[in-house]
């Protein structure tokens, strides 16, 4: 028995294609067509929606510092030490006699100022027999009347009879060596060779602000941009390993990577910050009654201390960069109704806008700005225990143990290794079978990423760390 066909040309019209694009009763396909439409013609918007804006955070290093290559796995320099010779350590043995550390650098003629809180003493030093240290008084025949604890003790300078021989005392520059290593980061993108023949379109604007379509290296495009904002974040949070006594320790010799791994960390600068930069915690600038801008002034007398670096750039997170604001308008709170625009050069639209990007105190000008990685929720944002950082802007002079000379260098910046043969700053590469690269047989693309660079904080002394703890 012949077969037959069960449907009928005018039962299948409506499925006829058209060589153009045009509305015609054969070839529409109606809304009803549910199972059609909803299995082969999803509702997909083209243009990708930006729910996060720019979402790099890099740009911190690039603004403060430079980049230079290097061709060791150690970076070392040399700082140099406190001209005047000064102790905060030194004990009071009896009304005649200090103690001082080992290896001090005092001598027979000198003339000191011997303090405890706001209490003072002027002493002519008369004998040094190791740390032990002879004085009398010059204001007081009772001799030191300073007790109770350490005192605090710098030379101011010196006194001796006529015809005396063997005056003075041979002090040689001091100077503190550091060093730091790099690190080798990596990182990789991998797309197989069946997603490269399947290829998709999708509008997008990049995070330098370029807008375009984008194919499958859309995803590549962005483990591009993660790795570089990794490079500098690994410079600012790195942190050697240590065993707690100060001795390098490799912490992936036993975890899968075979013995002699030898990762051991670098120092990035919340760490050289906090080991030997100054560190202010709970700082509360946008206090009422003056106390914001005390406890700016505290941060100012502890830079008097140090290099007074005039120029100084504020990098900070959101709270701490509107309590500046807040402390600086502060102090323009009088005239009518509160506001005078005098200081504004007479601009009432000037002195509305109260996002202060420069200021001076003192002798120091300051340059503010909001740094995003302090503010993102998936970097430092989401810890919020650092506000911010004080940078001092200039340059350094610093003896490069390479060279053999005195160099200037920012006092941020970063060595990355570099010869003729490579250059690892920022290193890209494709291997696999997929877009016209053969170096294997695996069906795929794999696009690589690596860098081995150091961060180099120089006089961290000058630099200030804010910080949460409450």
């Amino acid at each position: 028995m012949a077969g037959s066909f069960t449907g009928s040309p005018t039962a299948l019209a409506h499925l006829t294609p058209r060589p153009v694009k045009g509305l015609f009763g054969d070839n529409y396909l109606s809304v009803a067509d549910l199972d059609f439409t909803q299995q082969f013609l999803p509702e997909v918007y083209e243009k990708e929606v930006e729910r996060y804006g720019n979402r790099t955070i890099s740009g911190f290093l690039r603004m403060v510092g430079a980049e230079m290559p290097m061709a060791s796995d150690v970076i070392t320099w040399s700082e140099q030490g406190r001209l005047h010779i000064a102790y905060d350590d030194v004990a009071v043995a009896d009304a005649t006699t200090l103690t001082f550390p080992a290896g001090h650098l005092i001598g027979k003629g000198m003339t000191l100022v011997v303090s405890k809180g706001f209490t003072t003493q002027k002493a002519y030093v008369q004998d040094v027999v190791g740390q032990a240290v002879t004085v009398d008084t010059y204001g007081d025949a009772s001799g030191l009347t300073i007790t109770g604890g350490d005192v605090k003790v710098f030379v101011y300078g010196s006194e001796y009879a006529k015809g005396t021989s063997q005056a003075g005392n041979s002090v040689d520059a001091s100077f503190t060596t550091f060093n730091n290593k790099p690190i080798i980061l990596r990182d990789k993108y991998n797309v197989n060779g069946s997603d490269v023949a399947q290829i998709g379109w999708v509008e997008v604007t990049t995070e330098a602000g370029t807008s375009g379509y984008l194919w499958y290296l859309k995803s590549e495009h962005e483990a591009r941009i993660r790795f570089e904002d990794q490079l500098e974040m690994a410079m600012v949070e790195a942190e050697k390993s240590t065993d707690g006594a100060g001795n390098v320790r490799d912490i992936a010799a036993a975890a899968g990577f075979g013995g002699g791994a030898n990762i051991t960390g670098s120092e990035g600068l919340f760490a050289a910050l906090e080991d030997r930069g100054l560190v202010y915690t709970d700082a509360d600038f946008g206090a009422a009654a003056g106390a914001g801008l005390a406890d700016f002034d505290t941060i100012l007398a502890e830079l008097d201390k140090q290099g007074s670096i005039e120029e100084n750039m504020l990098f900070l997170d959101r709270g701490t960069s509107l309590a500046i604001d807040n402390m600086l308008a502060a102090q323009n709170s009088y005239g009518a109704g509160g506001t005078s625009y005098g200081v504004f050069d007479n601009s009432e639209d000037m002195a509305l806008n109260l996002g202060f990007s420069g200021f001076r105190r003192g002798s120091y000008d300051f340059y503010k700005t909001d740094w995003k990685y302090l503010n993102d929720s998936t970097t430092r944002g989401l810890v919020a225990d650092v506000e911010g950082v004080l940078v001092p802007a200039g340059t350094s002079t610093v003896y490069d143990q390479q060279l053999g000379k005195n160099i200037s260098r920012p006092f941020l910046h970063i060595r990355y290794r570099a010869s003729e043969a490579d250059d690892r700053r920022m290193k890209s590469w494709v291997t696999g079978s997929v877009g016209g690269n053969y170096t294997s047989d695996a069906d795929e693309m794999n696009v690589h990423f690596l860098s081995e660079r150091a961060l180099c904080v120089q006089a961290a002394n000058n630099f200030v760390l804010l910080k949460a703890t409450s």
